[in-house]
This record gives C-alpha cells, sequence and structure tokens, in this order.
C-alpha cells in the first residue's frame, strides 16, 4: 500500500498528522465514531453515515479486504449500497487483508470511490475528545492547511437525504399479493431484503412522497427507513406521516423513520452529545424486561416530550434514551432491527410487522 501524508483538522483547532490511503481529495463531514469491531464494508456502505467522517475504534481495520457485491432477485445481499457513503475513514492502523474470499483490499477500493482513509492516527485520543466535547466538524486533507474550517461549506437542508434516496419507485416483485412502500429516506439494503423476505411486493419510494403518492401503490404496509441528517428537517415527511396515521394501514419506522414518526406524534427530537453508532447496544423491552443486544447508528433521539409513557416500547439502559415505540397501527425502532452488522436478536420485529399486515386485514 502506497502512503502519503495527510492531517485531520477539528473545528476546536486539533490537529492531527497521519498516513494518507485511499482516494486523494479533501473531504470534510461531521467526525463521528463506532465501537464496532467487524462489518466495516456494510457500515461504509450504510447511507446513514453520508456526510459524515467515521472513525472505527478497533485498532486494525482492513484485514478481510472487501468482497464483490453479490446480488440475489436484483437485491444486493453482502452491502448496504453500492458505493461508499462516508465521507472519509480514521482508523489507528490500516492493515492487509488475508481472507480468500476478498475481491480488493479497503485502500483499493476507498481509492476506486476518490474517498481518503487515515491512518496513524491515535483513535483512543481523537475518541476521547468527541466525547468530551461532542461531535464536531472536521476535514481529511492531503495537504497542510492553515484554516481549513473557514471553507467548510454549507449544506442546504435534506441534501443528504435527497443524496440517499431513490429518484424514482424501485419494484422488487414478491409471491404474496400486496406491496409494502418504504419511503427512502436512506434505506439499508439489509433492511429491503428482510422486508422482502415476508413474500410481499416491496417498493421504494423518493423521500418527497407525500400520503396520496404512498396510497396510489395500495400498500398493505408502509415503512419510514433509516437514512443520514438531522431529523427536524423532516417536518414535512412527518406531516405525510401523520396523515397516514390516521389510516388503519401498518406502519414501520426505522432509527430516521422512527424520529420521523416522533415528530408526527407531536415529540420532539433532540441532537445527542456523540450518539449511538455500534453493533452491540443493548435495548430493553419495556413492557416485558427482556434485553435484546442492537446495532445503532444515530446522533439524534427523542427527547420524550410529547410521547406518552404506554407507546414506549424499548429503552435504552445506558440513557434512558426511547429506542422504539408501538401503538395500533405503528411500530417504530430507533436501533437497526435487520442488524446488517451486528448480531440478529431483534429480526422477530420484521416478523412483528407481518403480523400486524395480516391482522389488519388489507391482503
Amino acid at each position: 500500500m502506497a502512503e502519503r501524508e495527510a492531517w485531520l483538522y477539528l473545528e476546536d483547532g486539533t490537529v492531527m498528522k497521519g498516513s494518507g490511503f485511499g482516494g486523494e481529495s479533501r473531504r470534510e463531514g461531521e467526525v463521528v465514531f463506532t465501537t464496532a469491531m467487524n462489518g466495516y464494508p456494510e457500515s461504509l456502505t450504510d447511507p446513514s453515515y453520508i456526510g459524515q467522517i467515521l472513525v472505527i475504534t478497533h485498532p486494525l481495520v482492513g484485514n478481510y479486504g472487501v468482497p464483490a457485491p453479490r446480488f440475489s432477485n436484483g437485491r444486493l445481499q453482502n452491502l448496504e449500497a453500492e458505493h461508499i457513503s462516508v465521507e472519509g475513514l480514521i482508523v489507528s492502523e490500516l492493515t492487509e487483508n488475508c481472507n480468500h474470499e476478498e475481491d480488493r483490499t479497503l485502500d483499493s477500493w476507498f481509492r476506486e470511490n476518490g474517498v481518503p482513509i487515515l491512518s496513524g492516527i491515535d483513535t483512543r485520543e481523537l475518541v476521547k475528545k468527541i466525547r468530551e466535547k461532542g461531535v464536531m466538524r472536521g476535514v481529511i486533507s492531503q495537504e497542510r492547511e492553515d484554516n481549513p474550517l473557514s471553507k467548510f461549506a454549507k449544506q442546504e437542508p435534506l441534501s443528504f437525504v435527497k443524496k440517499a434516496s431513490v429518484t424514482k419507485p424501485i419494484k422488487y416483485a414478491g409471491s404474496k399479493k400486496g406491496n409494502i412502500v418504504i419511503v427512502d429516506l436512506g434505506t439499508k439494503q439489509g433492511i429491503v431484503n428482510c422486508l422482502a423476505d415476508t413474500g410481499y411486493t416491496i417498493v421504494r419510494v423518493p423521500y418527497d412522497s407525500d400520503e396520496s403518492r404512498i396510497m396510489d401503490y395500495d400498500p398493505v404496509g408502509i415503512v419510514y427507513s433509516n437514512g443520514p441528517g438531522n431529523p427536524n428537517e423532516l417536518k414535512w415527511q412527518a406531516g405525510e406521516l401523520s396523515k397516514l396515521l390516521e389510516r388503519d394501514i401498518p406502519i414501520f419506522g426505522i432509527c430516521l423513520g422512527h424520529q420521523v414518526a416522533v415528530l408526527a406524534m407531536g415529540g420532539e427530537i433532540e441532537k445527542m452529545k456523540y450518539g449511538h453508532r455500534a453493533i452491540n447496544k443493548a435495548v430493553l423491552e419495556r413492557n416485558s424486561g427482556r434485553a435484546y443486544i442492537t446495532t445503532h447508528n444515530h446522533g439524534y433521539a427523542a427527547s420524550g416530550k410529547g410521547i406518552e409513557k404506554s407507546d414506549i416500547w424499548f429503552v435504552s439502559p445506558d440513557d434512558e434514551i426511547i429506542e422504539g415505540l408501538r401503538r395500533k397501527n405503528l411500530m417504530t425502532t430507533q436501533f437497526h432491527p435487520e442488524a446488517r452488522p451486528g448480531p440478529k436478536d431483534t429480526e422477530f420485529v420484521f416478523r412483528l410487522f407481518e403480523k400486524m399486515i395480516e391482522d389488519a386485514g388489507h391482503v
């Protein structure tokens, strides 16, 4: 692997020098960290990371390379998108791969996509800084710069969701009669695959689809997906979801979709200090007291204001964050129940959604 000098600049004035790999572009974004020890190909293609520079806390990254994309029935099976979603990657040590199933190295994959990797950084020091001060903007540059953050581009509201969403409907035919409509805010392919396992036809529609456009597909169920950016910019989507809640159609919100549902119900969403990004975070099912280990990728959370306690389904035992809601025709999870990467403890949530559809009697 050919390395070169590269730098990380943080908005608090911190400058960290390391070795540059991958693409040689200058990239900027919100610097966040994940404690996941594996599953980096899935994490790096997760559209929820659009606009962010990801720090992986596990010290050695890249040892099993990157697999070739694998498709089945027109659906991507082993990555969350066909391209890298992060703005940049920061690791303590980029390692050589030694997996017979790998298609290319992490370095060559990032180079093909024009996305930079910064290696040789003390990620412990960096993560400690983020935990103390909160997430902050940063720049990965291949050059020494005097005032890099003065060039930081101002993002238009919804720009990340626009980038993540499909621009026209995509249909995946199923064996059962009926359509599940996904309002695509940045859908992970793993979510599409889990929904396709129900047997219904899956229709992904753009993020700006209104109630009437969604209902044109005569849905037996509606899903508001995960995605990037600030959920408080999705007030219009929350308004459309509020209209849909008045219909007797099962609705499932995942991650960003959970937050849109909270807004639709009159709740509030607040930015977290450094978020939940991991594949080993516990959640508690409030009524049963059962604990599940889950995958998370979110920097915003429901404050609890405006939410009926009887609607709370899951909570975080660490900080009491609302991790899921459930009521007559609505269920949501702040975590990723498809768990790519991560444990499959909560895949049963998709079966519950399937049962909601059957019980609603629209099939």
